[in-house]
């Protein structure tokens, strides 16, 4: 008896009653944070083509996987760097609560856009 596609590629069958069914699973699902989230969306609206290759060829989630982790990783230090250029110390926590939030928000937004140019809107 010839070997299906499926028996061809590697894929196995169980019985079950009469009928017999491949064996599959399903990938393990992988949680995308909120940096990976952006990149599929911009991907999708504004790069089609590429967010359609990906996606066929199984490379999506572990694309967005990667961009995410790189954006976790890049986002405390750039704040931690900029807080310490622009001398935005503890001490001003302590003094001038609402001063430091103020310097901290606009770090913050900074470094989100640092992020979102460098590897979200590529």
């Amino acid at each position: 008896m010839a070997k299906s596609t499926f028996e061809q590629m590697g894929g196995t069958y169980r019985q079950e009653g009469e009928y017999f069914l491949p064996n599959l699973t399903v990938p393990e699902s992988v949680s995308i944070g909120i940096w990976g989230q952006r990149r599929k969306r911009y991907l999708r609206e504004h790069r089609k083509a590429l967010y359609t290759a990906m996606l066929l060829s199984d490379k999506l989630n572990d694309h967005l996987t990667e961009i995410d982790q790189q954006a976790e990783k890049m986002f405390p230090q750039l704040v931690k760097q900029m807080a310490g250029q622009e001398d935005i110390t503890e001490q001003l926590k302590a003094d001038h609560q609402m001063e430091w939030i103020g310097f901290m928000n606009d770090i913050r937004n900074r470094a989100i856009e640092i992020i979102n140019t460098d590897l979200i809107y590529v």
